[in-house]
């Protein structure tokens, strides 16, 4: 077990234990574990073999390999879990640490192949990353070496060897997630309880898996936040992902609600002016409220969102308020292509002037039209052909699921009436919708 010092490497030294292992061998590069670990396992019935060997040394590794069997029966199964962990930028990485991070991961499982070359294993496993399979903010290094493990155990199979690369999502209770669980969660990556891991592990070698992701995903969180800068086609193949798209869409394909009729309300009594500070006001209080803060005082117009702190999934939150509070249709990638509250302002004005431009002479017509309807007197009208022509409007306009039923007894109201409406057919009524609605 390489990282054997590691979380991971005692979780899984514990279940082999278990299993019924004679011995188990704990690598590390310091050749240090915890000595309850150790007590563990012996409790469990293995004899424990503490080592200290750099596993990117392939000298190294063979030497102990020879020594351990040496000592004993030859080694049956092995794990890579190995590894350095990375939170630094693509740009902001030297040659060395990029080098430092694919040495323990790719360096170190190609010297283990190599070593164990084509003699028959029960095991060989390679603990890989997510971040290899949809990538990882600050990991370009880790999800490169991570994929070199996912091709290795490809190429083992080829040879017709056993070989199983699993993508792990972070493991609770130590890993290299370690300290960024709850920001994870929050993303929605739930931290894999062990008990858990392990049985997964058991389960994809029982089945003999070569490549296989285990990951506890929140897809209505993770999904939309993923995609924010740009649509993922891998995501889309998923079910519990493309529904949480979709939803998400939903969401932002629903018309004005009452804030939005009040916002725009508000804005078409204002000048220009007045308009640009009541969005503006809008903008930065939403994005105060997504960052934590009590006050928008803290969002400058003219400071970028990234400078202010905010991620993918902050940018979906801002988005879906602001679409709620606008009755806009708004790109998840909003915050990404509006990158100041000052430049989103001068957008959502935009937008929301066409809007209200493009639905004014609609929404006139249709009072026009309720005062009509509602002045019809009860007899004397072909009030079917009326309804079956509002339906057939509507249907037209919202799809089949907009149909609505029309009482034939409708709220009695007392209307002026137009005189020459009574007297008015059918057809020259719609004659009139025509004109105004523009549809048949």
């Amino acid at each position: 077990m390489t990282g054997g010092s590691g979380a991971l490497g005692g979780h899984v030294a514990r279940w082999v234990a278990g299993e019924g292992a004679g011995r188990v061998v704990l690598v590390s590069r310091g050749g240090s574990v915890a000595p309850e670990l150790v007590g563990e396992l012996e409790g469990l019935g293995a004899e424990v073999v503490v080592a200290a060997c750099d596993v990117s040394d392939r000298d190294a590794l063979a030497g102990l390999v020879e020594e351990v069997e040496a000592a004993g029966s030859p080694v049956r199964a092995v794990f890579h879990a190995a590894g350095v962990g990375q939170m630094t930028g693509l740009v902001g990485m030297t040659a060395d640490e990029f080098a430092g991070v694919l040495r323990a991961k790719v360096t170190g499982a190609d010297n283990l192949d190599a070593v164990f070359g084509d003699r028959p294993l029960d095991a060989f496993v390679l603990f890989s990353s997510i971040s290899a399979v949809w990538g990882s903010g600050g990991q370009a290094a880790y999800a490169a070496a991570n994929a070199h493990l996912d091709a290795l155990a490809e190429r083992r199979r080829a040879r017709g060897l056993t070989a199983t690369s699993i993508s792990w999502g972070p493991w609770a209770e130590g890993g290299m997630a370690e300290g960024t669980t709850e920001d994870l969660h929050r993303h929605g990556l739930v931290a894999l309880a062990p008990a858990r891991a392990v049985a997964e592990l058991r389960q994809a070698l029982a089945e003999d898996e070569t490549t296989l992701t285990v990951a506890d995903v929140d897809w209505e969180r993770f999904a939309p936040a993923f995609t924010t800068r740009r649509p993922s086609p891998l995501l889309g193949e998923l079910v519990d992902a493309r529904a949480a798209l979709t939803q998400v869409q939903a969401a932002a394909d629903v018309g004005p609600d009452d804030a939005a009729i009040r916002l725009r309300e508000r804005l078409s009594s204002a000048t220009e002016p007045e308009q640009h500070r009541i969005v503006l006001e809008l903008v930065r209080g939403e994005a105060a409220r997504v960052l934590g803060h009590e006050s928008s005082d803290a969002v400058k117009p003219r400071r970028g969102f990234v400078e202010l702190g905010f991620d993918s999934l902050m940018a979906v939150e801002v988005r879906n308020r602001l679409s709620s509070r606008t009755g806009l249709r708004l790109p998840t990638t909003l915050l990404f292509d509006f990158t100041s509250s000052a430049a989103l302002t001068e957008h959502l004005c935009s937008e929301l002037a066409q809007d209200m431009s493009a639905a004014a002479p609609v929404a006139s017509a249709i009072t026009e039209l309720e005062r009509m309807l509602s002045g019809l007197p009860d007899t004397g009208v072909d009030r079917e052909d009326i309804t079956e022509r509002l339906q057939g409007l509507l249907a037209t306009w919202g799809g089949p699921q907009a149909r609505v039923t029309w009482s034939d007894t409708p709220t009695p109201t007392t209307v002026e009436v137009d005189p020459a409406l009574d007297a008015a057919t059918s057809d020259e009524i719609f004659d009139l919708i025509q004109r105004e609605f523009g549809k048949s």
